[in-house]
C-alpha cells in the first residue's frame, strides 16, 4: 500500500506549488482556475508559486500557445516566483531517472507492436472488457529480448504496476482516496519507442514526478481529472525513493448543463473572455468562487490578496462547479462601475478602436473621458461600449427603423427646425444650456416637452434608446455633429 502524507501540512512555511500547463492550446479557464487556487494557497502560506511549461508533446506544442499562457497568467495578475521552466530542456534529467528504474527492475523494455496492441484492444472490446495492457513482455529473458530485437522491433519503456497493489492517499480536498493497481490499465509506458540501446522521449506521467521532486514541490494542486494519474505517480515516487507531496484534486468546471466545460460550450480560452470585455479582476474573483467559498458567505467581491488571506482547502467543494454567466456578468459590471474614470477610459479605448472608431487620444482625451463617464454605469462588459457609443463616433451612422418612423410623424419637422434655429444662436456648454433651449422650443412651438425630447433623441442619436440625451447632445456638440444630425433628421422628416 502506498500512502501520501496526511492533510496536515508538514511545514507550511516551506510551501512550494506549481502550475504546469501544456502549450498545446491557449490558456483554458480550467487551467487558469487551477493556477488561481495554487497562487492563493502559496500566498496564504507565504510560499512559492512556480510556473512550469509541460512541452514534452513536441508535435502539438507551439510557441504561440506558450506565449498565450504567459500573457494570460500575467493579465490575470498571477505572478510566479520561479520559472517558467521548460520540460523540453530537461530531457537528460528524465532519461537518467528512467535508467534508474530500468536498473532497479521497476521498468522494462516492451517490444509489443502497434498492431498487436490494436488486436489486444479489439479482443477486449469484443468481450466487453476495459482496455488494458496484458504485460506480456514484463519478464522477458535476455534471449527472448534479443530475438525480438533481431525482428527489428523498437521498444517502449514500461513501468511495472502490480495488480495486487493498493494505492491510498489523503487528499486535501477529497479526503481518503483508494485505488487498486488492477484498475490502472496494466504496466504504464513512461518513454516512447527508441532502439534498445537508447531511452526514448519520456512521457507526462513520469516526467511530472521527476520535475516535482527536483523542484521541491510540496503540494500538487490540480483538477480531479488527474486522480488516476496520481495513483500511478505515487508508485513512481516510491520506485524512485523520493518523498511524496500532498495532493489536492479540485472540482472540474462544468457547463451550465452540468457537463465538463469544453470548447463546444463556446468561450473557454482566457483571452476569449478578455476580448469580450471582462476585466481580469472580475475573472480571478469569479474563478476563485468556482469551487471555493469564503468564510463569509455573503462576501462575493474580493482581490486575490484578500482571498489568499482566508483561502483553505476545507472550503473547496468536491462537486463540480457550474459556470454561471449571469454571476460573471454581474461581478464584471460591479468592477467596471467601480473603476476610476481615467482607468475606465484607458480600458475602453481598445474596444472603441476594435469597433472601427478612429481615436486620437492626444487631442480627444478629455472628450473620451466624458464619453466613458456617460456610459460606464450602463456597461456589463467593456465590449458593449462599441455599439453603445457608435452614435458619438460615426459621422455616417444611419437611423434605426424606429427613429425613422418617429421622424416621419406629423409635427416633428417643425420642432427640429426650431431646435436647429435656436441652436445657431446658443452657446451650448452646460446641461442647463440644453435644458433652456428645450424649454424655449417647447414654448415657441406650443408642443409637449415629450415630443421635443423624443424627436431630439431620434435626430441626434439615430435611435429611440440610449444613454442620457442631454449629455449625449453636449458630446455631439463638441464634435460639431449635432447640427449635421439635425439637418439629416429634418430631411427625413420632410420626406414623409
Amino acid at each position: 500500500m502506498v500512502n501520501a502524507p496526511s492533510v496536515e501540512l508538514l511545514n507550511p512555511m516551506s510551501v512550494r506549488v506549481r502550475i504546469a500547463p501544456s502549450p498545446t492550446g491557449n490558456l483554458h479557464i480550467g487551467t487558469a482556475r487551477t493556477a488561481v487556487f495554487n497562487w492563493l494557497f502559496a500566498h496564504h502560506h507565504g510560499g512559492q508559486f512556480i510556473l512550469r511549461i509541460e512541452d514534452t508533446d513536441i508535435e502539438r506544442s507551439r510557441p504561440e500557445f506558450t506565449q498565450n499562457i504567459l500573457d494570460g497568467l500575467t493579465w490575470l495578475g498571477l505572478s510566479w516566483d520561479e520559472g517558467p521552466f521548460y520540460q523540453s530542456k530537461r530531457m537528460d534529467l528524465y532519461k537518467t531517472a528512467v535508467q534508474k528504474l530500468l536498473d532497479s527492475g521497476h521498468a522494462y523494455r516492451c517490444y509489443v507492436t502497434e498492431d498487436e496492441l490494436n488486436n489486444l484492444r479489439a479482443s477486449q472490446e469484443a468481450k466487453g472488457q476495459a482496455p488494458r495492457y496484458d504485460n506480456r513482455h514484463r519478464d522477458l529473458t535476455p534471449e527472448q529480448e534479443k530475438a525480438l530485437q533481431d525482428e527489428g522491433r523498437i521498444p517502449v519503456i514500461r513501468f511495472k504496476i502490480a495488480d495486487s497493489r493498493e494505492i491510498v492517499w489523503n487528499d486535501l480536498v477529497r479526503g481518503t482516496v483508494n485505488w487498486r493497481g488492477s484498475d490502472l490499465g496494466g504496466d504504464m509506458v513512461i518513454a516512447r519507442r527508441a532502439p534498445a540501446t537508447e531511452i526514448g522521449q519520456p512521457l507526462y506521467n513520469f516526467v511530472v514526478v521527476v520535475d516535482d521532486v527536483d523542484m521541491g514541490i510540496t503540494q500538487v494542486i490540480r483538477g480531479e481529472d488527474h486522480v488516476a494519474n496520481t495513483a500511478k505517480q505515487l508508485l513512481i515516487y516510491e520506485a524512485l525513493g523520493d518523498s511524496v507531496p500532498d495532493f489536492a484534486h479540485t472540482p472540474l468546471i462544468l457547463s451550465p448543463a452540468g457537463k465538463k466545460l469544453s470548447k463546444r460550450d463556446g468561450v473557454t480560452s482566457i483571452f476569449d473572455f478578455k476580448d469580450m470585455g471582462y476585466l481580469p479582476e472580475a475573472m480571478v474573483n469569479y474563478m476563485t468562487l468556482l469551487g471555493w467559498s469564503p468564510p463569509d458567505s455573503t462576501q462575493e467581491q474580493f482581490t486575490l490578496d484578500e482571498a489568499a488571506k482566508v483561502f483553505s482547502f476545507e472550503r473547496v467543494n468536491k462537486a463540480g462547479a457550474k459556470f454561471d454567466w449571469d454571476k460573471l456578468n454581474w461581478l464584471n459590471s460591479q468592477y467596471i462601475h467601480n473603476l476610476d474614470n481615467a482607468d475606465l477610459t484607458d480600458r475602453l479605448i481598445p474596444f472603441w478602436e476594435k469597433a472601427g472608431f478612429e481615436i486620437d487620444e492626444a487631442s480627444d482625451r478629455p472628450w473620451l473621458e466624458q464619453v466613458a463617464l456617460l456610459v460606464g454605469q450602463s456597461l456589463m462588459r467593456l465590449d458593449e461600449a462599441g455599439e453603445m457609443c457608435r452614435y458619438l463616433f460615426d459621422e455616417t451612422l444611419g437611423y434605426s427603423d424606429s427613429a425613422t418612423q418617429h421622424l416621419q410623424q406629423e409635427g416633428v419637422a417643425p420642432v427640429l427646425k426650431a431646435v436647429l434655429s435656436t441652436l445657431e444662436g446658443t452657446d451650448l456648454k452646460e446641461k442647463d444650456d440644453a435644458q433652456t433651449l428645450i424649454k424655449t422650443v417647447t414654448k415657441s412651438e406650443g408642443v409637449k416637452k415629450g415630443l421635443v425630447m423624443k424627436s431630439l433623441r431620434a435626430a441626434l442619436t439615430c435611435d429611440l434608446k440610449g444613454p442620457d440625451l442631454v449629455d449625449s447632445w453636449l458630446l455631439l456638440h463638441q464634435k460639431g455633429l449635432d447640427q449635421k444630425r439635425l439637418q439629416m433628421a429634418i430631411a427625413i422628416a420632410e420626406s414623409a
